[in-house]
C-alpha cells in the first residue's frame, strides 16, 4: 500500500496529489461516520453504566470528530482550490490542542469519581463499541498516516496519531470495563480513565 500511494504520489504533479487528496477526504468521511457511530454508542452507554472510561472514550471519540473534520475541510479547501495561507498548520494547531481537551475532561471526571467512590455497572454495549474500535482503529491510523506523509500534510499525520491513540484508548476501555463487569473492581473504570489521559 506504501509503495502504491509513493507511486500515485510521482504521478505528473497535480494529478497524483488529487488521487491523493481523494484518498484523504474518503479516509476523513470513513472516520466522522465511524466516530459519530462510536461517540453516540459510548455515551450512551456511559450514562447507562455510570463508567468514566466509557465517557472518557466517548468524548475522545467527539474529539476525534473534529479532528478529522478540520482535516476533511482543509483538504476540500485545496480541492477547490479556495485553499487559504496557513490552513495545515492551522489545522494542525487545532488538532494538536483536542488531545489536550480530552485530556483535561477525562483527568477531571475521573478524579471525582475515584474521590466519591461510585462505582459503575457493567456496560456489554460498551464492551463491544470498544472491542469493535480496537479492531477498525489500528488500520486507519495506519493508512491516514501514509496518505498524510505522502501529501506533507501535518494535520492528517497528527489526526492519525489521534485515531492511534483511539485503538489504545478503547484497549484500555476494555480492560477497566471488563474488570469491573469479572469482578466488580469499580475502581478499575476510573483508573482506565486516568491511564487513557496519560
Amino acid at each position: 500500500m506504501s509503495a502504491l500511494l509513493d507511486s500515485i504520489g510521482r504521478l505528473a504533479g497535480s494529478e497524483g496529489r488529487e488521487l491523493l487528496l481523494r484518498r484523504g477526504v474518503r479516509l476523513e468521511l470513513f472516520t466522522i461516520v465511524w466516530v459519530t457511530l462510536e461517540a453516540v454508542g459510548a455515551l450512551v452507554a456511559a450514562a447507562l453504566a455510570g463508567s468514566v472510561a466509557l465517557l472518557a472514550f466517548g468524548i475522545d471519540s467527539l474529539i476525534e470528530l473534529l479532528a478529522a473534520t478540520v482535516v476533511l475541510r482543509r483538504f476540500q479547501y485545496e480541492q477547490s482550490g479556495r485553499e487559504r495561507s496557513g490552513s495545515e498548520r492551522r489545522a494542525a494547531r487545532l488538532v494538536g490542542g483536542s488531545f489536550i481537551a480530552l485530556s483535561v475532561c477525562v483527568l477531571i471526571d475521573a478524579v471525582i469519581t475515584l474521590i466519591s467512590g461510585d462505582h459503575p455497572e457493567s456496560s456489554a454495549l460498551g464492551l463491544a463499541i470498544a472491542a469493535c474500535a480496537l479492531v477498525v482503529m489500528p488500520g486507519l491510523a495506519v493508512a491516514k498516516r501514509r496518505t498524510g506523509r505522502v501529501l506533507d500534510s501535518r494535520a492528517m499525520i497528527a489526526d492519525s496519531a489521534e485515531t492511534l491513540a483511539c485503538a489504545w484508548l478503547s484497549a484500555t476501555t476494555l480492560v477497566g470495563v471488563d474488570l469491573n463487569a469479572a469482578f466488580g473492581w469499580g475502581w478499575a473504570d476510573p483508573v482506565a480513565a486516568l491511564v487513557l489521559c496519560r
